[in-house]
């Protein structure tokens, strides 16, 4: 995954963007082509207290709402932590939105206010899928592109 060229093409297209929709649409659908094993990449926005719906997203369906309370979404909505799940058969709640899913990683999305603003969620069918590296390297993303986000 070429994270440095990910990192100017979504500087170049986002630069000046505040609108966050407009800037999940954008991330979700660069992310989507640049990533060799993301199967479904998108975002679930805040829209109630405890209450995530599905945002702009690329690949199949997603689910449509998703609570704080229930799988890796929302766990990651409640603690604001990344999460990487290498088998999603191992992650006691998951919520299986597609059959063909076998690993994950799930990032809080904040604005420089510390709002959740939501979280970005990347599938893969492939197992152990995800690194540390991707980790990092999107959370460092997502703290610059949304940090003045409304």
């Amino acid at each position: 995954m070429d994270y440095d060229a990910l990192d100017a093409s979504l500087d170049a297209l986002c630069h000046g963007e505040t609108d966050t929709v407009a800037l999940m649409a954008t991330i979700a659908c660069e992310l989507h082509h640049a990533h060799p094993l993301s199967d479904w990449t998108g975002f679930y926005r805040v829209t109630a207290p405890e209450l995530l719906k599905i945002g702009p997203y690329q690949g199949g369906h997603g689910c449509l709402v998703i609570p704080f309370s229930r799988g890796v979404c929302g766990a990651v909505a409640r603690s604001g932590e990344t999460l990487i799940v290498p088998d999603v058969e191992a992650f006691a709640d998951h919520i299986a939105c597609s059959s063909t899913t076998r690993s994950e990683i799930v990032l809080p999305v904040r604005n420089g206010a510390g709002q959740l603003l939501g979280v970005l969620d990347l599938d893969s069918n492939t197992p152990d899928a995800f690194t540390e590296t991707d980790a990092t390297r999107l959370e460092a993303i997502l703290a610059r592109l949304f940090r003045d986000a409304a």
